[in-house]
């Protein structure tokens, strides 16, 4: 049945735990667009329980209504005021409301969008109850659902939202922290985000770590079921297959609430890999499943699992606007722990379905249920009967590469792109990822500069190369050299790109396709000699490349990745030449064998088969 310009109710809950929503199978009356993604409205009260005097927060979601939507609260004394708001434009939009400390005693909290009341909920402002150790490491107190999938959406998008590229942070942990962001800063009342305490909260997850650390964190804070699965590495031919569940009430803990949680995300560390994001699309035991390539699909919080074991989370979508190109973000976490935004694009997301391991792609995290305290997950066939949830689909199982970031293109930038700003757009993507790199390569001049005399050792199998963990993990760049030459293709080729598909991009009546790539050819020549970065050489001087010099010698950097090789050589510089006379450190003879070896996967551009 399909409801036109109605509220479609299936009713208005009170959540357990601060938590209320209410389900749409359509649209309340909204200024949302008819074709985007449509989240349920829900409200959140922080902290779980304000004790007396404490300011408090309710955190609001839904659609793009819900920044001119009204919050009633009222208490023993009556209606209360919030003393500011700030709101997040991205759907799911959330709105955060802060209020005052207030006396002891019970209060309510009204939703109401558009004259319609949408959910309510009841609290309490008393004394914490604090957690005491369980025997778990949490209990679950309600099972995922689609209001608590919009709340996760909306806390990702809080969370790393209005940040650029470049940005970064050392470790998770600093971000949650950060009280101005992470709205659930402190929510259980245990001290558990200030770094000052005893008992704090402290995560430091690589790529694969990284979605699972922020969803354990999500679902601690909210009393929600929490799981992961060990799973095989997989091989050619075979996916990943998943074995043992594990849960947030499987492990166990005798330690006090934080204690229990840190040591458990350090099991999750230990059982999470590179493999577990690329089990089979139809594997319905896995702790991910396939979305579509839309817009109420990839929402803040969804992942993305390369075909070569990165993963990046979806933060915030920027709009096409006439003057900028649009922008899809993301988050990802590096061997050392650094956490920082990157955008979707060849050079970062890489994706291939061909002759790789596993199946990669989009992917949500598979709702854990509680039912009666039994926990499962929730099933293929019910994600897609479901209203609120990212919908499963196998959309992309097989999908060509040019089909896959065509169809990606459109959605961040519905309009034709004018192939100027399109060209610029790529060209400073690459440059900030060439930025990016100069911080990578010095933190392994930084490490074997203060360790005079030590040779990191490498791997000697191309998939060792690319997966080894340890030093080599650290402070070498295989991988991200890798993506480094797929976008410096992607540069170089624009132009004809432009010229085999001149449809795609808005170009003038009067000009050809010929005329345009002649243009476009120009305009890169005049912006790769404007552009430059810098690096440290071994002798302390500055060395300025132009991304032109850099592109020039590209294939250089199919053998620049290892750090017992010195910085210049890092940055391709031509033997005999004055820029590599500084150099003072060289990789050994059995090592260069071994990249010679594994030259031939980078001037494929291809990661090898795990």
């Amino acid at each position: 049945m399909i409801f036109n310009c109605l509220s479609a109710c299936i009713g208005t809950h009170s959540g357990e735990k601060g938590i209320a929503f209410i389900e749409k199978l359509d649209s309340v009356l909204t200024d949302e667009k008819p074709d985007e993604y449509k989240p349920v409205n829900a409200l959140l009260v922080l902290p779980r329980t304000p004790a007396s005097g404490e300011n408090f927060r309710i955190v609001t979601t839904g659609g793009r209504n819900i920044r001119k939507a009204k919050l009633m609260v009222s208490g023993p004394s009556g209606m209360l005021q919030s003393r500011n708001s700030k709101t997040g434009d991205e759907l799911p939009c959330w709105r955060i409301d802060d209020f005052d400390g207030n006396k002891a005693g019970k209060y309510q909290v009204t939703l109401v969008v558009d004259g319609k009341e949408v959910c309510h909920q009841n609290f309490e402002i008393s004394k914490p109850e604090g957690m005491p150790a369980q025997g778990v490491v949490w209990k679950a107190t309600r099972g995922w659902d689609s209001a608590t999938e919009t709340i996760y959406s909306a806390w990702i998008n809080a969370l790393f939202g209005g940040c650029g590229e470049q940005t970064s942070w050392p470790a998770l942990h600093e971000v949650t922290r950060d009280k101005n962001r992470n709205f659930l800063y402190n929510y259980l009342s245990l001290g558990e985000d200030n770094p000052d305490s005893k008992n704090t909260v402290i995560m430091e997850p690589d790529c694969a770590d990284n979605p699972f650390f922020l969803r354990a964190y999500f679902s601690w804070k909210l009393g929600l079921p929490f799981g992961f699965h060990i799973c095989d590495r997989g091989y050619l031919g075979g996916c990943p297959k998943t074995g043992l569940w594990v849960t947030n009430e499987t492990a166990t803990s005798k330690d006090n609430p934080v204690q229990a949680f840190n040591s458990f995300i350090r099991s999750v560390m230990n059982g999470v890999h590179s493999g577990t994001a690329r089990t089979a699309l139809d594997n319905e035991h896995s702790d991910y499943y396939p979305v579509a390539l839309d817009r109420q699909a990839l929402r803040p919080g969804t992942v993305f699992a390369d075909p070569y074991g990165h993963t990046l989370i979806l933060v915030s979508w920027l709009p096409q606007t006439n003057s900028h190109p649009g922008l899809l973000l993301a988050v990802d976490a590096q061997p050392d722990k650094t956490i920082a935004i990157k955008r979707f694009w060849k050079g970062n997301f890489l994706f291939n379905t061909s002759e790789v391991v596993g199946e990669p792609g989009f992917k949500a995290f598979r709702p854990v249920l509680s039912d009666h305290g039994k926990l499962s997950q929730m099933s293929d066939e019910a994600l897609t009967a479901s209203a609120g949830y990212a919908q499963f689909s196998l959309q992309q199982r097989k999908m060509g590469q040019d089909v896959f970031y065509h169809t990606m293109e459109r959605l961040i930038n519905p309009q034709p792109l004018d192939p100027e700003e399109a060209l610029l757009d790529l060209i400073n993507a690459l440059h900030e990822q060439l930025l990016v790199r100069v911080k990578s390569v010095d933190n392994g001049e930084t490490y074997l500069k203060s360790h005079p005399g030590t040779v990191i050792p490498m791997p000697s199998s191309a998939n060792g190369i690319f997966l080894a963990g340890g030093q080599w993990e650290d402070f070498s760049t295989p991988n991200r050299d890798l993506r480094l030459l797929i976008a410096m293709d992607a540069v170089l080729q624009f132009p004809d790109k432009v010229a085999g598909s001149p449809g795609d991009y808005h170009i003038s009546s009067l000009s050809s396709p010929e005329k345009e790539k002649k243009k476009l050819q120009d305009l890169l020549d005049k912006k790769m000699n404007e552009l430059s970065v810098t690096y440290t050489r071994s002798d302390g001087s500055k060395q300025k490349l132009t991304i032109k010099e850099i592109l020039d010698r590209r294939d250089a950097f199919e053998m620049a990745y290892n750090p017992n090789d010195g910085v210049e050589i890092r940055w391709g510089a031509p033997e005999n030449s004055a820029e590599r006379k500084t150099c003072r450190r060289h990789a050994p003879a059995n090592q260069q064998k071994t990249m010679q070896s594994v030259r031939k996967w980078f001037s494929k551009r291809l990661h090898p088969p795990t």
